[in-house]
């Protein structure tokens, strides 16, 4: 049996402005290394499976760039969504895909702008998770043990219920919990029993599909017109005219929030969503006195700041806990504790029509 993979790519990232735009987004860029981070993506997963087999979904606006940065990617492995619908639209189109070229393959599904550091037991661990998705129509998920109780993430709590795979504990899972608020978070860290919703998950196209057709039935009409379309029409076709009709749900929420049979396997892999600009702290190497810089920086009594120059000389002094980010047109100072609400600075561009600094 072969096993796939689905990256999904369609991403703003909007929080990264404004390094990340509209027509550049994170996962183009080098946050971390001398490579993007779905370029990372992929190199990471061609040490599991060849190419051929790797999937890449995204919207029309960045066919061309993962074609650039993915170059000995098939056509064919690109998935273009017309318009965007969350992420459960997304794994159900790619299922109809990959069951036509493999059938009832094992399917890894993951964004494509994750940090993960601890690659070999990244590989490891994919492995016991596909293992575990042979048996029993069950999903499998990969839940990253928190270090620090993080408010900006899902928790998956795990049950008692647990047996080995390879090297690895497949945990049952008693449930999916929402972001919580500092003081759940906390007692979520004290349990031990709770983890990080990584947003990695792996099954197996048949079982996904089920599970589609019994709890989001609506969808699943749709993918079976489109499948049968692709024997007379043309992919991208088919895609255009049915995918709009999709629901604009998550994965997470038609899906796995509803099936018993999930199973959680604990994760220690140096990895990071990178999903603000705080990241920065968490995966690079800092300086005496706490801040991530990078570029051409002169700072004087400079405290806990992340700094990033474009190549003009950013001096700062006597300020702490700081984001200050300058490209070529964009100068970016805010406090970090906002780090999260970057996207109504994103919002009020397009009140005011300020699209150019999208």
């Amino acid at each position: 049996m072969k096993t796939t993979c689905l990256i999904l790519a369609g991403g703003k990232g909007e929080r990264f402005w404004p390094k990340s735009r509209t027509n550049l987004p994170k996962q183009f860029l080098n946050i971390s290394g001398n490579k993007s981070m779905i370029q990372q993506t992929v190199h990471r997963l061609q040490k599991f499976i060849p190419l051929e087999q790797v999937f890449i979904i995204t919207n029309e606006s960045y066919a061309e760039l993962i074609k650039a940065q993915i170059p000995d990617l098939s056509k064919e492995n690109i998935i273009i969504e017309p318009v965007g619908r969350n992420t459960a639209p997304c794994v159900g189109l790619a299922s109809i895909i990959i069951e036509e070229r493999y059938p009832d393959s094992s399917m890894i599904v993951l964004p494509s702008d994750h940090i993960i550091k601890n690659e070999d037991e990244f590989l490891s661990i994919l492995k016991a998770a596909v293992d575990v998705s042979q048996q029993d129509d069950c999903l499998v998920t990969l839940g990253i043990t928190p270090t620090y109780p993080e408010t900006g993430y899902g928790y998956i709590e795990s049950s008692s219920t647990k047996f080995q795979v390879n090297d690895h504990y497949a945990h049952k899972v008693n449930q999916f919990v929402e972001k919580p608020n500092e003081e759940l978070a906390k007692a979520y860290v004290e349990a031990g029993n709770y983890y990080w919703n990584s947003g990695i998950f792996v099954w197996r196209t048949s079982v996904i599909r089920k599970y589609i057709r019994e709890l989001m039935p609506q969808m699943h009409d749709l993918l079976e017109t489109m499948k049968s379309s692709f024997r007379s029409l043309s992919r991208e076709e088919v895609i255009k005219s049915e995918f709009p009709k999709m629901p604009d749900q998550s994965i997470d929420y038609g899906i796995m929030e509803k099936v018993d049979n999930i199973y959680v396997i604990p994760c220690v892999l140096g990895w990071d969503d990178a999903g603000s600009w705080t990241a920065l702290e968490r995966i690079n190497d800092l300086d005496e006195n706490g801040n991530a810089i990078n570029g051409n920086i002169l700072s004087i009594d400079t405290k806990r700041c992340i700094i990033e120059s474009n190549g003009k000389l950013i001096a700062t002094l006597g300020v702490e806990d700081l984001i200050i980010v300058e490209t070529d047109d964009v100068t970016l100072i805010c406090k970090k504790e906002k780090a999260q609400e970057v996207k109504t600075l994103i919002k009020e561009l397009k009140v005011q029509k300020l699209e150019q600094y999208l």
